[in-house]
C-alpha cells in the first residue's frame, strides 16, 4: 500500500488558503494549489466546531480512507487541504467520498480518461 503524503507545517496551510483557490461543498470544502513538486501532498483540518475528538477524528479517517480510493486518478503535482465543514450530523463515508470526486473534477484536478 503506498503511503500518503501530507502537510504538516502551519505555514504549507496558509500558503493554500491565501494563495489556493478553494471549492465549497456541504461537508467539505477543498483548497488546491500547484505545488512543483512530482508528488501529490495533502491536509486535513477539521475544528472544534465539528465535535468531539472522536467525530473529528472519524471524519479525517473517512476524508483519508476518500482520498486514497481516487489518488490514482489524480493529476500530479498538487497540494489539498480538505476542511471538514459542521453539520448536524455525521456524514456517511459514501456522502464524502460522493463530494470529494464532485470537488476535485470542478477543480478538473480528476483525470476522467484514468477513471474510465
Amino acid at each position: 500500500m503506498k503511503k500518503i503524503v501530507t502537510l504538516k507545517k502551519n505555514y504549507e496551510f496558509q500558503r493554500l488558503y491565501k494563495k489556493g483557490k478553494f471549492y465549497v461543498g456541504k461537508y467539505l470544502v477543498l483548497y488546491v494549489k500547484e505545488n512543483k513538486l512530482n508528488i501529490n501532498r495533502i491536509g486535513i483540518t477539521t475544528s472544534r466546531k465539528f465535535g468531539n475528538s472522536v467525530k473529528r477524528n472519524r471524519v479525517r479517517r473517512l476524508i483519508r480512507e476518500s482520498y486514497r480510493y481516487y489518488e490514482k486518478y489524480l493529476k500530479v503535482g498538487y497540494d489539498f487541504v480538505f476542511v471538514a465543514r459542521s453539520t448536524e450530523d455525521l456524514p456517511a463515508y459514501t456522502d464524502i467520498k460522493k463530494e470529494m470526486k464532485y470537488l476535485l473534477k470542478k477543480n478538473s484536478v480528476f483525470d476522467m480518461e484514468k477513471w474510465n
